[in-house]
């Protein structure tokens, strides 16, 4: 019976937009594993009651989206280093009547970076949860940081969260780009339906890679950009496909397939959206 099967959901404000239900599934029907996922949305101020009611009903574990990182944080009854180091949860999993938290969006961008060379100034767009995320990973590299912000005193605050020392510079700011190796996008300015980032790549080395996490438009205006220069690119969906792998093993307990056809279908859905 499917009611037996391991249940596990995204929860968001809105979430029917989710691309997580479309992973999840694909890969248990590709694994031949038991389970079930489905989209819950909840409203801020409701999260950590209906979330731990839903894992009493045997819910077994939760992808979280905006706006709940923080609270999945606190609602946790353990949390991950990495989890506690970002300061937000994007997946909670019941074990034995207690929540533990753990945040493996920083994984989903170690793996949209495996082509970085790892040295070089970098370059990080943003301040918020994402960013902070993307800092996790960069934080053992030995390199400079660079923080485009819109707000000086957040990046600042950031930056010393992490230990680091970084170069705080305005979005418009096109000096924060000379001779970066990598640039990261962590805002959502220039996805679909928000404003555009306005930024001149020009300066970045010839070989930098450039990084957008937002993958609608998969090709955003900032990648259009960045290979016109002749820069090498990654996208968003590397990130989302990345950060959902160890997810689907926490919820039904098997690996997910070590292949990326999934990609294949996350692409057909964004096209039929468009």
């Amino acid at each position: 019976m499917v009611s037996d099967w391991p249940k596990a959901a995204v929860v968001g404000w809105p979430a029917k937009h989710s691309l997580s239900p479309l992973i999840m599934k694909t890969w248990l029907d590709e694994t031949g594993q038991p389970g079930d996922y489905v989209i819950i949305e909840c409203e801020p101020d409701a999260f950590a009651e209906a979330v731990r009611a839903r894992f009493h009903a045997g819910l077994v574990g939760v992808n979280v989206t905006i706006p709940h990182k923080e609270a999945a944080l606190q609602a946790a009854d353990t949390s991950s280093d990495a989890a506690c180091a970002i300061g937000a949860a994007n997946v909670l999993v019941w074990r034995q009547g207690r929540i533990e938290a753990d945040n493996t969006d920083h994984v989903g961008i170690a793996r949209a970076l495996e082509s970085d060379s790892g040295s070089g100034p970098a370059v990080l767009i943003g301040s918020g949860g994402a960013a902070r995320a993307a800092l996790y990973h960069l934080k053992s590299q030995d390199r400079e940081i660079r923080i485009l912000n819109r707000t000086a005193d957040r990046a600042k605050a950031l930056a010393q969260d992490f230990g680091l020392t970084a170069e705080i510079y305005a979005l418009d700011d096109a000096a924060a780009f000379e001779g970066a190796s990598l640039v990261i996008n962590a805002t959502s300015l220039g996805m679909t339906g928000q404003p555009p980032l306005t930024v001149d790549l020009s300066a970045t080395a010839s070989d930098a890679l450039v990084f957008d996490m937002v993958y609608a438009p998969l090709k955003t205006e900032l990648l259009v950009q960045a290979e016109q220069l002749g820069r090498r690119t990654t996208d968003g969906l590397i990130m989302l496909v990345g950060q959902a792998r160890p997810a689907f093993e926490a919820f039904f307990g098997a690996p997910a397939p070590a292949h990326d056809e999934v990609r294949g279908a996350l692409l057909a859905a964004l096209e039929q959206r468009a």
